[in-house]
């Protein structure tokens, strides 16, 4: 795979170790940070473990507001907020920044929904038992949703994937930023494809796992 007299291998190889550090830390803040308020919006539910419909109803408003925002237009309208944080506009660390905000209000959702739909039984019986809020989320709740939430993570590393492709299009480097650049800025369909090829492989393999992962949890 050449441009010229270029051989862009050892690009491609750099640029898929951006995309693999741009999702692989994207889902730690963000999957940690979504998890905590995913738990919060559940937990703060009317009628819920630490019900506060004040609480509830500023989260829920926040989370409806930002999760609809296209991942291209997010990166900018933060921009002063990336630059504060990471001290960078552009790049693969200031990238990871607007792709761990979005994936925080993203997997609070899909934590949120997980909880749920748990049975509110299994509950009632541990606060019968006398144990406190903290200790029935850490003992009963997350471990009873931990299959699901698996897959809910893989979906949300599929999604990260996706908008880090997107981040090439303000040079955040990765996959997406290789396939802009030696693909379609110089009409090199086979570029663009084998990009395309190796993101398809990358995504599969965490699927396979993630899918894997939560059999082996909803078996116990």
């Amino acid at each position: 795979m050449n441009v010229g007299s270029t051989n862009l291998w050892p690009l491609l190889l750099d640029a898929f170790g951006q995309t693999v550090q741009m999702v692989l830390a994207a889902l730690a803040l963000g999957g940690f940070a979504g998890l905590v308020l995913g738990i919060l919006l559940y937990t703060t539910r009317p009628g819920n473990l630490l019900s506060n419909r004040t609480v509830f109803t500023i989260l829920n408003i926040v989370v409806n507001i930002v999760r609809p925002i296209p991942f291209i237009i997010f990166i900018t309208a933060i921009l002063p907020l990336t630059i504060a944080a990471t001290g960078s506009s552009y790049g693969t660390k200031a990238v990871i920044f607007p792709l761990a905000v979005m994936a925080t209000f993203g997997t609070s959702r899909i934590v949120e929904q997980n909880l749920v739909a748990l049975d509110p039984g299994v509950i009632e019986a541990a606060r019968a038992m006398g144990a406190g809020p903290l200790r029935i989320i850490t003992t009963v709740v997350v471990p009873e949703a931990l299959g699901p939430l698996i897959l809910g993570y893989t979906f949300l590393f599929v999604a990260i994937t996706d908008m880090s492709a997107m981040a090439g299009a303000v040079a955040g480097g990765g996959l997406g930023d290789f396939a802009l650049t030696y693909g379609y800025q110089r009409f090199n369909y086979t570029v663009t494809w084998v990009t395309v090829g190796v993101i398809i492989i990358f995504v599969q393999v965490a699927q396979f796992f993630g899918n894997w992962l939560a059999r082996r949890v909803l078996r116990r």
